[in-house]
């Protein structure tokens, strides 16, 4: 049985929810092994044995949040201490010290903050956020804001999604993040995140990202509560987006994000109830290899996270099915505030040196997998 599963991913079949599950729940190491082999000949069947990552900078501009995930350990109330909310000229700040160490991208994402509004519509702060950049670095590929805070946008302004995108897009968005996801299943988001998007909604506003020409990347959040049923319609639903995607001539989604959990400082509820604070690297490893087998031909561009798993876990998972070690991030707050002990920077002779010790060949990228000649310049953090 497992052998024919193997077989028809190595051959370019999709596999069927009930295959994915029986990759997902095997225990045997040789089993195990034979999943991780298998993975890894698609991976090289697919995008050969370069390992790619890319130089950016992450920029959180604000930790409120009117929501109350029940993971998070970033969110905080206007009023609470430790809450932050950057003003343009520490943005700018911000995106001007990563151009200078060569930084391609920007990856901005933040809390849902009510202030935004303030003065005058949400969607007008937002575009605020984008102009500040854009008009200073145009060139700059700005990937920001999540499905959940273009919900938030249309829901406190009164206009669609498609419109929230589409003026996004406008003023200098290239492309979105596929955060918020979680898992896609309500019966885990009633529980991990009970104010946020459902799973019809983050499918319904990255679907129409990609039908106004937007790209996306797409995640995972994993280990906690979900059972591999519930993993493998995940990424099922994944698999479906980027199908449509396709047929209609659409980028869609560019690459596949594993985001294993980091309970750490996370409110206790939840730590409890998944009794460990650290990822299992095992487990993360047995799912990022399924994740390559399960997406086939669909999602061919698969990332660990080395904020999550450390720099020596996201290496292991070069082996695992992945062809891409993420990018240099420059900081980092969402993950390391939870507990993450994989740092909140990643130097570019960090990542190369990574690629090279399991033999692969490095290369540096743009946000949409173009390749980007070498640099001299490590990035310092």
């Amino acid at each position: 049985m497992l052998g024919t599963i193997l077989d028809r991913a190595l051959t370019g079949h999709d596999l069927t929810d009930t295959e994915g599950v029986e990759l997902l729940t095997q225990t045997d190491a040789g089993a195990i092994a034979t999943i991780r082999a298998a993975a890894d000949a698609l991976r090289q069947q697919q995008v050969g044995d370069t390992v790619t990552y890319v130089i950016n900078r992450n920029i959180n501009f604000t930790n409120i949040c009117e929501q109350h995930c029940s993971f998070c350990a970033f969110r905080r109330d206007a009023d609470q201490a430790g809450a932050y909310w950057l003003d343009h000229g520490v943005i700018l700040e911000k995106a001007t010290d990563a151009v200078q160490q060569g930084a391609t991208e920007i990856c901005m994402q933040g809390g849902l903050n009510l202030q935004a509004k303030r003065n005058g519509g949400s969607l007008d702060y937002y575009l605020e956020l984008i102009r500040t950049i854009k008009h200073t670095f145009p060139h700059l590929h700005l990937h920001a804001f999540s499905p959940q805070e273009v919900q938030f946008i249309a829901r406190e302004d009164g206009i669609d999604y498609a419109h929230v995108i589409a003026a996004l897009q406008a003023a200098g968005v290239n492309s979105m993040p596929g955060t918020a996801a979680e898992v896609l299943d309500d019966r885990v988001r009633r529980v991990l995140c009970p104010e946020k998007i459902d799973s019809a909604t983050w499918l319904e506003i990255v679907g129409t990202a990609h039908r106004l020409g937007m790209p996306t990347t797409s995640t995972m959040l994993s280990g906690h509560i979900e059972t591999p049923a519930q993993q493998i319609h995940h990424l099922a639903q994944l698999r479906s987006l980027q199908q449509a995607a396709q047929e209609r001539g659409d980028r869609g989604i560019t690459e596949f994000i594993l985001l294993p959990f980091v309970g750490q400082e996370a409110p206790k509820p939840l730590r409890r109830r998944v009794g460990r604070d650290q990822p299992v690297l095992a487990d993360a490893l047995l799912l990022t290899a399924v994740a390559r087998l399960f997406l086939g031909r669909w999602i061919v561009n698969h990332q660990p996270s080395w904020v999550k798993l450390g720099l020596t876990g996201a290496t292991a998972a070069l082996t695992w099915g992945c062809n891409d070690i993420g990018g240099t991030l420059m900081e980092e707050h969402i993950t390391s505030m939870a507990g993450a002990q994989g740092g909140t920077c990643m130097e570019e002779a960090d990542l190369v040196q990574a690629i090279r010790s399991i033999g692969r060949s490095p290369q540096q990228r743009d946000t949409l997998y173009g390749a980007i000649s070498p640099v001299d310049a490590a990035v310092a953090c």
